[in-house]
């Protein structure tokens, strides 16, 4: 009986599917340009334009305000795994990186502005201009970004979290720095108060995560609801203070066309920096776009709560340039991020069906 030796079929080469993280983060901001929680801030802005709190009910929202703040960064900090940022500290030059561009390169950009006032910006606006210069690097969005661009995610995370814990401290430092008595209702007496309602809320938050972080886990999605719940109540305090005290009659249409085109060329210079500046430091490619979404961007949910403790009743203004930026980076970074996904990658097959040596090579088989 004649036995036959049959060698097994070949596998039909096939792509190897992306993760689904970045498949999320396309469905997530396709729609960039008109993100709900966008014109939900621009709702409030208008509520607060037209039935701006005043009087008791000035009084029960910034009490409201203020334990919003707690809890938002009371969140922040169960929510960080002590773990997880020190896994990250081995990319130390990529998160230094991220941070040189946060809090040197920003600023710097923010003080060459100065030469715009008055001609240009008010010199309220320049103090809310600066202050942006100042704010930490966002987390979830530079995540989704650099997950949509095909990026080192686990770096995007850690110096997105790296930045806003950074920021708690170094932000109200470089605003005492560089805002000095100009900067609204800023004063050293400010200082004690981002301790109280911001670091001391994040230092219990971490504490306690060992507690609650389960928790926290599994109502994920409640809580991100909480978040902006909290700076959308922050939002309208912020501007019902500035309706009542009339700041907004010092603000025309070309001024605030000025402050939109001023933030155009300052996010154009953040990206092109990052971009090539981490190219000349020897980075690879997966690290350029999480340097880039990372160190190029600033988080809305961590200044506004700042702005409204260091500013007090000029926090409307000061947050004004921190929002038309959010907005903006977000379209912005949105279409880098797809443009980039579309990148060929260094070990990516090319479309023709490689050779057997080469798909065993490329696929893992044997």
């Amino acid at each position: 009986m004649n036995r036959r030796t049959s060698s097994p079929r070949p596998r039909p080469f096939r792509r190897r599917r992306a993760s689904p993280s970045p498949r999320s983060a396309r469905r997530r901001f396709t729609r960039l340009p008109v993100d709900p929680y966008i014109l939900a801030l621009l709702g409030t802005v208008a509520l607060a334009a037209l039935l701006p709190a005043s009087g008791t009910t000035a009084d029960v929202a910034g009490g409201a305000t203020t334990g919003a703040v707690a809890l938002l960064f009371f969140l922040y900090g169960a929510r960080l795994s002590t773990r997880e940022a020190l896994d990250g500290l081995k990319s130390w030059r990529l998160h230094l990186t991220v941070l040189a561009c946060t809090f040197l390169m920003f600023p710097l950009l923010g003080l060459a502005a100065r030469g715009l006032v008055p001609f240009v910006l008010t010199p309220e606006l320049y103090s809310g201009l600066l202050f942006l210069c100042l704010v930490p690097s966002t987390i979830q969005s530079s995540i989704a970004f650099t997950s949509m661009a095909r990026g080192n995610v686990p770096a995007a995370i850690c110096a997105g979290s790296f930045s806003s814990i950074a920021g708690i401290v170094v932000t109200p430092l470089l605003a005492a720095l560089l805002l000095g008595g100009g900067g609204g209702g800023f004063s050293p007496d400010s200082l004690l108060r981002i301790v109280a309602q911001l670091l001391l809320p994040f230092v219990a938050g971490q504490l306690l995560r060992r507690w609650v972080g389960g928790f926290l886990t599994r109502h994920r999605t409640l809580l991100g609801r909480v978040d902006r719940g909290s700076i959308l109540l922050v939002v309208y305090t912020a501007f019902s203070q500035g309706m009542v005290a009339g700041v907004w009659n010092r603000v025309t249409p070309g001024r605030l066309g000025a402050l939109f085109a001023v933030e155009v060329v300052l996010l154009a210079a953040m990206l092109t920096v990052s971009w090539y500046g981490a190219r000349r430091l020897g980075f690879d490619r997966a690290d350029r776009v999480a340097i880039q979404f990372a160190g190029s961007k600033k988080s809305l949910a961590a200044g506004l709560p700042m702005a409204s403790v260091l500013f007090g009743a000029q926090a409307s203004l000061a947050v004004l340039p921190l929002m038309l930026f959010h907005m903006l980076q977000l379209v912005v970074c949105a279409m880098i991020a797809k443009r980039r996904s579309r990148d060929p990658l260094p070990d990516e097959p090319l479309s023709d069906p490689p050779s057997p040596a080469r798909k065993h090579a490329v696929t893992g088989q044997t």
